[in-house]
């Protein structure tokens, strides 16, 4: 435990520097596939990695009494890879629905940074578990993120973007704009949306413009390929039919050829939800939600 201060007194800062050594680094890298840990974009291209603290270690924004979560600094599970865009608070442009389901822009702060919040009492130094603290962000390591956050595939109103997880079939909704983030909670609560949902999204900034452009390039991919995937499975039912390829075996044959093809679509489908592809969770959910209406 520390000595107590004098009053006026400050204490002299930690040396949390260690943790950005090139083997912590080189580790999680590898265990992260190159992707940041919130944002799954693969950050290796465009700059250098965020060795990011879940619990930020020297201070809490909007909490002028809590030190930081200091003694867990260098706790290997209270480290995660970031991009500059998710770990960095800066100026974004973030989503919002006018009356007419037009999905426009506008300019807010965004970036995790320090911030923490919390529902509730907040951990106090040197406790060895979390268990009573209610976190409002998502932990990429320990949560499962399908349960606070969904993506929109059912048009292009909304494409690209990740929506808070509508709880008890209530319609779903972008997260309120607002620096503050108990009136985003609150907001999402009242709506019957997932409110760590709904922080996770405006703190990380997933759905920054940049960030739902790229996620609306590969599901746009993803559309085209699942339409060729059926358009061919029904080229191949038409021609494959007795009457026809007795007469014409060379038919038969490129009916085969065609689901052949099939099966090279369905490996390509597959491949954007492997581990190292970025966005690996949306890709899932996509061939999700095709099995689920190939079944219907």
């Amino acid at each position: 435990m520390s000595a107590p201060l004098a009053p006026n007194a400050k204490r002299e800062a930690f040396s949390f520097a260690a943790y950005k050594n090139a083997d912590v680094k080189q580790r999680l890298e590898v265990l992260f596939h190159g992707k940041c840990a919130y944002c799954e974009s693969l950050y290796a291209a465009q700059a250098p990695v965020d060795v990011e603290h879940y619990r930020p270690k020297a201070k809490v924004d909007g909490d002028d009494t809590h030190p930081g979560y200091w003694w867990v600094a260098m706790d290997w599970e209270n480290l995660l890879p970031s991009c500059l865009d998710c770990n960095r608070r800066r100026k974004q442009k973030a989503p919002y629905l006018v009356s007419d389901l037009r999905v426009l822009f506008a300019e807010m702060s965004s970036g995790k940074q320090s911030a923490f919040p919390v529902a509730g009492q907040r951990a106090h130094p040197e406790v060895s578990a979390f268990d009573g603290e209610l976190a409002l962000l998502l932990d990429p390591t320990r949560d499962d993120p399908d349960q606070h956050i969904h993506f929109h595939f059912a048009d292009d109103s909304g494409i690209g973007l990740v929506y808070p997880r509508a709880i008890d079939g209530m319609p779903e909704a972008l997260p309120a704009i607002s620096p503050a983030l108990d009136v985003v909670a609150q907001r999402a609560r009242n709506a019957g949306l997932s409110a760590r949902g709904a922080v996770s999204i405006q703190v990380y900034g997933l759905n920054r413009l940049r960030l739902v452009q790229e996620r609306a390039g590969i599901i746009r991919r993803l559309r085209f390929l699942e339409e060729l995937l059926r358009d061919l499975g029904d080229i191949a039912q038409s021609i494959d039919q007795p009457q026809i390829t007795q007469a014409h075996p060379i038919v038969g044959v490129a009916a085969g050829g065609l689901r052949l093809l099939q099966g090279r679509i369905l490996t390509e489908m597959t491949a954007t939800a492997a581990d190292g592809a970025p966005y690996s969770a949306m890709a899932r959910a996509y061939l999700r939600d095709f099995r689920e209406r190939a079944q219907a």
